[in-house]
């Protein structure tokens, strides 16, 4: 699927100048954006990208400067996750 959308020619003029791909930049920012609100994981990320592993996709937010969706509560449910691992393991 395509999406597009129109810009006015002069607009499309003025931001050409600022960005070197106007089309790959709306893309990355739409990615950026759903990725920031939780409207699709690190899978669908990876798929998005065009990337096959977990640590390109991590790396590529990384260089755009935007951090991991891993909370507090994450970590919680990570820890009693580990922790019932080692229990069930003793």
């Amino acid at each position: 699927m395509a999406i597009s959308f129109e810009l006015p020619p002069d607009l499309e003029r003025d931001l050409e100048g600022m960005f070197e791909n106007i089309s790959q930049s709306a893309k990355e920012a739409f990615i950026i954006q759903g990725y920031q609100d939780r409207r699709f994981g690190m899978s669908t990320l990876r798929r998005l990208l065009g990337v096959s592993t977990r640590w390109e996709a991590e790396q590529w937010l990384a260089d755009h400067h935007v951090g991991t969706n891993y909370s507090i509560q994450d970590l919680d449910d990570d820890r009693r996750t580990l922790q019932q691992v080692f229990e069930n393991d003793a």
